[in-house]
């Protein structure tokens, strides 16, 4: 049975899946076979496995800096939030339903035994695994029950490392008080604590890390400093989403939409030395941009509403109108089309027309689309460029009119194009370098700004030198030789006091 390590935060946001990432790195680099694991993430930005299946983007993230294809297993519970109090639920790669979150808080503990079975079959086959927490400990409100902190913690007996966020302040405070908020069993699980996002010189919280061992009663394990390493984001909390801003020559301004999903999609964009990728909540931000993204959306009716309610639509229109190419990504493309119908009431039941920008008609139904595929864009100055994605969507998109945005490899056309507007249900369209390659050329074209011919990076090739990047900064910080010690406790059998 495989060793484990369990990172727990004092707060959504303290780095924990960074922390995960780069410890799945090391142990790769160690030579160990490692896979992650989070047994419960709720998140908007998901992935679809070669088989299939749905699962967060983290622990993809988390997945290729151990050097393995994702798995389902590595996060058998998903909540993909739809509302402010309900989430669509998926168990192990497939939707279970739509659930509010009290009726998910009671239902939540017949989803142990499949957890467990995830977690003991990824452990048959490896030789660490490193899992997540979700949010915080001590969220004592919700500790009956707890299947994805402590309580998985004690499922499966894992130590823990307990990981605050300086960054944002009062990381003194919010480490004590998270140990302090803990059951004494509970306490006796922590092997350590982790400083994260340190900007400074670390000699001068010395005092500071003696009393909070003092007090915690757990020794601090490191100091890992902000690191600049391009990791994809989890979530709505992501610094990305707040960038208003850019100094590139091309501006690429994306909708920020109240339930955005799968931004990860323009993570090779914004790495590109040519294009400053923005994000805009509010029409007078708008500006004059040089290419408009609808980015995905888990609601496409209401992030639709919302932007006609908040005037974002019209600027949107108007600047297509005017010659402003625009991009929509599933629910972006979705929301470009004529009309969009819910008979079902999947989103927002009935029918609205849509932004008028594409000759599409979507309808919804509670059939998921989940499906991986390979295609070539087929059209206008984005031609040519091969495309490695996948659909995942609750609607049916007809083009009725038009040309489509690429032709899959079974021949299917899909998505559409109509002057210098595009539409595609692909994520992950950016991610061989090609069609980067290609919009950037021709957005830099349309400023007049020559360029020399570039060879395509592949995004996968630019993770694993930011996977490195990561697993370097957090090795030189962290007390490694600490961890694999207590590992190895925990793996002989260290569980009396518990």
């Amino acid at each position: 049975m495989a060793r484990c390590i369990m990172v727990q935060g004092t707060m959504s946001g303290a780095g924990k899946s960074l922390l995960v990432t780069a410890l799945c790195r090391i142990f790769r680099q160690d030579g160990w076979r490692v896979a992650p694991f989070k047994s419960q993430n709720m998140a908007l930005n998901s992935y679809i496995t070669k088989d299939g299946l749905e699962m967060g983007r983290a622990q993809v993230a988390q997945a290729e800096a151990a050097g393995r294809e994702p798995d389902v297993r590595m996060n058998p519970i998903l909540l993909k939030p739809s509302s402010d109090t309900g989430s669509q639920l998926i168990v192990n790669g497939e939707v279970r339903g739509q659930y509010s979150a009290s009726a998910y808080y009671k239902m939540k503990q017949t989803l142990v035994p499949e957890v467990l079975q995830a977690y003991e079959s990824l452990a048959a086959e490896n030789d660490i695994l490193v899992i997540e927490g979700a949010g915080s400990p001590a969220e004592i409100n919700l500790r009956e029950g707890d299947l994805v902190n402590m309580g998985l913690a004690e499922l499966v007996n894992a130590p823990v490392v307990l990981v605050g966020d300086i960054d944002r302040g009062g990381v003194f405070a919010q480490l004590y008080g998270t140990v302090a908020l803990l059951s004494e069993r509970e306490q006796a699980r922590i092997v350590g604590t982790v400083i994260n996002k340190f900007r400074g010189d670390v000699e001068l919280l010395r005092p500071g890390l003696s009393v909070l061992e003092e007090k915690t009663g757990v020794p601090v394990l490191g100091v890992v400093p902000y690191t600049r390493a391009d990791i994809d984001d989890e979530d709505s909390l992501a610094p990305r989403l707040g960038r208003a801003r850019t100094d590139r020559p091309v501006d690429v301004a994306v909708v920020r939409l109240p339930r955005i999903s799968n931004f990860t999609d323009f993570s090779p964009l914004e790495s590109h030395p040519a294009l400053g990728v923005r994000y805009v909540e509010r029409a007078e931000d708008l500006g004059a941009p040089d290419l408009v993204v609808l980015p995905g959306t888990k609601n496409t009716m209401g992030d639709l509403a919302w932007m006609r309610q908040n005037g974002l639509e019209a600027a949107v229109k108007k600047l297509a109108a005017a010659g402003t190419p625009v991009l929509g990504v599933c629910g972006g493309f979705q929301m470009l089309g004529q009309s969009l119908e819910d008979p079902d009431g999947v989103e927002e039941g009935g029918a609205m027309a849509g932004m008028g920008l594409l000759p599409c008609e979507t309808r919804f139904s509670g059939q998921k689309v989940r499906t991986r595929v390979t295609a070539v864009t087929k059209t206008g100055p984005l031609a040519g460029a091969s495309l490695e994605g996948y659909e995942i969507h609750m609607g049916r998109t007809q083009r009725m009119d038009g040309q489509p945005f690429c032709r899959l490899e079974n021949g299917t056309e899909e998505g559409a194009v109509r002057e210098n507007v595009f539409g595609t249900y692909l994520h992950g369209l950016f991610d061989t370098g090609e069609l980067t390659e290609k919009l950037a050329g021709w957005l830099l074209e349309r400023k007049g700004i020559q360029v020399d011919a570039i060879r395509p990076q592949s995004h996968a090739d630019y993770k694993e030198e930011q996977y490195d990047l990561l697993a370097d900064a957090v090795r030189k910080a962290l007390d490694i030789p600490a961890v694999y010690r207590a590992m190895d406790a925990y793996a002989a059998g260290k569980d009396e006091q518990h």
